[in-house]
């Protein structure tokens, strides 16, 4: 249960510890923060791997099955600061397994970025859910992101990408060549 009262508050004295002023801009933004955490967080109220659960027959080998190019948006867990990327996600169906849809693929990504998060359990938790919920020979997940915990503060290093991959099963060596070359493609765009 959420309680965007009580959280509007939090935020309302969270404001105040820090002495900002109250003005036009800021006399109510502990309410609109309140619902935008409500959004921001949504991934907590979900199951992300029931995204998978509806799939589709193949009557074939159907190869390996690669999105790329899912844009995605995070918190940061240790400074609840934001970090977003693209990330690639990849597997290869057992033969005589079922497939899932594609757009299930972006919401599983989608549904654990919208958690506080480190960029690494995104991928984690996508290929996890995709071994146990598609039971694939293999499956990956490549994300690149910039962290505003790293550009904002401390170092403060506005250029820099961090890059994860997290892997299940068995992706031939062409396969994985595959998947980044699919993710390459969108890195640029960042």
């Amino acid at each position: 249960m959420v309680d965007v009262d009580a959280a509007a508050l939090a935020v309302k004295d969270l404001l105040q510890a820090f002495g900002v002023p109250l003005d036009a801009h800021t006399a109510d933004t502990h309410t609109r923060s309140a619902k935008a955490w409500l959004e921001v967080l949504s991934g907590y109220r979900e199951n992300p791997a029931d995204h998978l659960d509806t799939t589709f027959p193949v009557g074939r080998d159907p190869g390996l099955v690669i999105v790329s190019g899912i844009k995605l948006q995070s918190m940061c867990a240790h400074h609840l600061l934001p970090f977003s990327g693209v990330a690639t996600v990849a597997y290869r169906p057992s033969p005589g397994q079922r497939v899932v849809g594609l757009s299930k693929l972006a919401r599983v990504i989608t549904g654990y970025a919208r958690r506080l998060q480190v960029q690494e359990n995104i991928g984690y938790d996508t290929v996890a859910a995709i071994m146990e919920r598609l039971a694939p020979s293999g499956a990956a997940v490549i994300i690149t992101a910039f962290h505003d915990c790293m550009r904002l503060r401390g170092v403060r290093e506005n250029g820099s990408t961090t890059t994860t991959l997290a892997q299940g099963g068995l992706l031939l060596d062409h396969e994985r060549s595959l998947v980044q070359m699919a993710h390459s493609e969108h890195v640029r765009d960042l």
